[in-house]
């Protein structure tokens, strides 16, 4: 369970839900009884009759969807924007100096069963809905119709459907609301200044030179 101090918990389970569109690659933890296991999967938050779950897929070959590796409850964590805060943005620093590095992040901890769905129909369902929301507003969007049928359907063949029925969902955003307009202001304007480039395009760019 995450430590969640009153001050710190999500606005609304709409803000939640906004933040999972936002960043739909997240962090699955199951266990088979004795060990836990991490993955890293993209998931949809969808809503229906039946109450609200997570759709996504794992590659065949990974054991995680097998039976006996995914007892009991799972766990789904989705990370949002976070970054580090210096004492130094807060205009209180200049007051008293009774001030302290902290860390500000939202997130969402999504709790539930998993169930597995090796069925080509279910999967390829999946697969088309998530590609749309992430496709979704693009020009010349991508959609499966775009590839060869037989590639398609040999890709599909590779990966096997799987849903967490969502039983709690649990977010934290960690935004410096405890503080004072002025320092969450500050410190506000300290993250914003301080944001430069994606790691994830530098370790892109890199690719090439390590070879």
């Amino acid at each position: 369970m995450v430590y969640l101090p009153s001050h710190d918990e999500a606005p609304s389970a709409a803000d939640v839900a906004q933040l999972i569109a936002a960043v739909p690659l997240a962090t699955l933890v199951t266990t088979d009884g004795k060990t836990l296991s991490a993955n890293h999967i993209p998931f949809l938050l969808e809503s229906g009759a039946d109450g609200d779950r997570l759709v996504g897929h794992v590659a065949r070959a990974n054991d995680v969807w097998r039976e006996g590796n995914h007892e009991g409850e799972s766990l789904v964590v989705f990370n949002g924007a976070d970054h580090y805060v210096s004492p130094t943005w807060y205009p209180s620093k200049q007051e008293h100096h009774q001030v302290v590095p902290t860390w500000n992040y939202l997130v969402a901890h999504v709790y539930g069963e998993l169930v597995i769905h090796d069925d080509l129909r279910w999967t390829r369902g999946a697969v088309a809905k998530l590609t749309g929301a992430m496709e979704h507003g693009r020009e010349d969007a991508w959609h499966m119709g775009q590839a060869p049928a037989d590639y398609v359907s040999e890709q599909l063949d590779k990966i096997v459907g799987i849903e967490l029925r969502i039983s709690r969902i649990i977010g934290k955003f960690k935004v410096s609301a405890h503080r004072s307009s002025a320092d969450r202001g500050g410190a506000a304007d300290g993250i914003e200044a301080d944001s430069g480039l994606s790691p994830l395009v530098d370790e892109m760019r890199a690719v090439d030179d390590r070879r």
